[in-house]
């Protein structure tokens, strides 16, 4: 059975993925710097993953321990990432370090260093996207890019023809895609695809890259105020303060349940017909945020005081869900979870778990600072 090596393997996506690859018989080695940001400050890996796999705790960013840590793997799964979107307008050096290097440093050690690696996968995001795609009576399929502040702060949220400045109907974004990322994050995990394509093809190696939309489920960090929605609006209403919805909460985006996104990255290291190829990984529907919050309350069985603030973030979108036919096409896959059954199963961990964050405050603060939130 394959070796595989799966950098930020300890994480939300990447636990959930060495599961199921054990349960099929792969040999697993977890690569992860276990980051306090995301995983807490006292994360203990779980009992289940400790037995059964080759933990390294070690920074992808170190490359002579990567280059020990690729021999005799057959596969890498390569997850490690800093994600934060807003975060990284104001943290540059520490995303492009992460995300940038770290994925050159793994394609220098394939390139100049002895193994036996078969295949390369990349979890890139949906925020390569920016804005995603629309169309426009006139002028047809467009991608706005980055909204302007003057329009946001009259209250008017939704994009608009980069062409003639009427407004545009929202559509599902197709791989092929124009790429023009609005946040220092996705021009990372643009950059990240690129080099494992130019490099990968080079060399005759296989890859498959996904771009997962947003992704949640039992196990995601509660304790980072930088990323998830669903976990930061968990911590208001299990503490009963109150939410901050953005702009007019009538923003969207496609939850991906997290077991889903685990079973599409398997389908990429055990099915060919995924090799050298780029696949939207979501469920194809979106929600809004003012619907998110009316879910997660029933499923907390709490009310929590809501204000519709028209505040936004520097970086965010407006709207972005996948078309998805591309991977059922090629791979068979289908999502097999709803978003309300996804939710019940999300809050009834939460329960269970003791990490409340108190730093989501601190994290809005930290941005206005930057004149990065208005």
């Amino acid at each position: 059975m394959k070796n595989i090596l799966i950098t930020g393997g300890a994480g939300f996506i990447g636990r959930c993925i060495v599961r199921k690859l054990l349960l099929k018989g792969y040999n697993i080695r977890v690569y992860d710097n276990l980051s306090p940001q995301v995983h807490g400050e006292f994360f203990q890996i779980p009992e289940d993953l400790n037995k059964n796999v080759d933990f390294w705790k070690e920074d992808i960013r170190d490359k002579e321990s990567l280059k020990k840590a690729i021999e005799n793997q057959d596969i890498i799964i390569h997850l490690a990432a800093e994600t934060g979107t807003g975060q990284s307008m104001y943290e540059i050096s520490k995303y492009v370090d992460t995300n940038i290097s770290g994925t050159a440093n793994i394609l220098d050690c394939i390139i100049n260093s002895r193994n036996c690696v078969q295949k390369i996968i990349l979890s890139s995001s949906r925020a390569v996207y920016g804005e995603g795609k629309y169309k426009c009576k006139i002028h047809g399929f467009v991608y706005p890019g980055t909204r302007k502040e003057s329009d946001m702060k009259k209250g008017f949220f939704e994009n608009r023809c980069p062409v003639c400045g009427m407004p545009v109907t929202l559509c599902a974004t197709t791989e092929d895609s124009m790429l023009h990322p609005s946040s220092v994050y996705g021009i990372t995990k643009q950059i990240q695809e690129k080099l494992i394509q130019v490099v990968c093809s080079s060399i005759g190696l296989p890859y498959v890259i996904y771009r997962y939309q947003n992704v949640f489920g039992a196990g995601q960090s509660l304790s980072n105020p930088y990323t998830g929605i669903l976990s930061i609006f968990s911590n208001l209403i299990m503490q009963g303060k109150m939410i901050n919805i953005f702009e007019d909460g009538l923003e969207t985006r496609d939850f991906v349940y997290v077991d889903d996104v685990a079973d599409a990255t398997v389908l990429g290291i055990e099915n060919d017909n995924a090799n050298n190829l780029i696949f939207n990984v979501g469920s194809g529907s979106r929600v809004d945020v003012n619907t998110v919050v009316n879910i997660l309350e029933k499923a907390y069985c709490k009310k929590t005081e809501k204000k519709i603030t028209g505040d936004f973030r520097i970086g965010d979108i407006r709207h972005n869900y996948a078309d998805i036919s591309l991977i059922n096409d090629k791979l068979g896959y289908c999502p097999k979870v709803d978003f309300k059954d996804g939710i019940k199963m999300f809050a009834d961990w939460v329960y269970l778990q003791n990490c409340i964050s108190n730093n989501y405050e601190k994290s809005l603060e930290e941005m206005k600072q930057k004149g990065l939130m208005k």
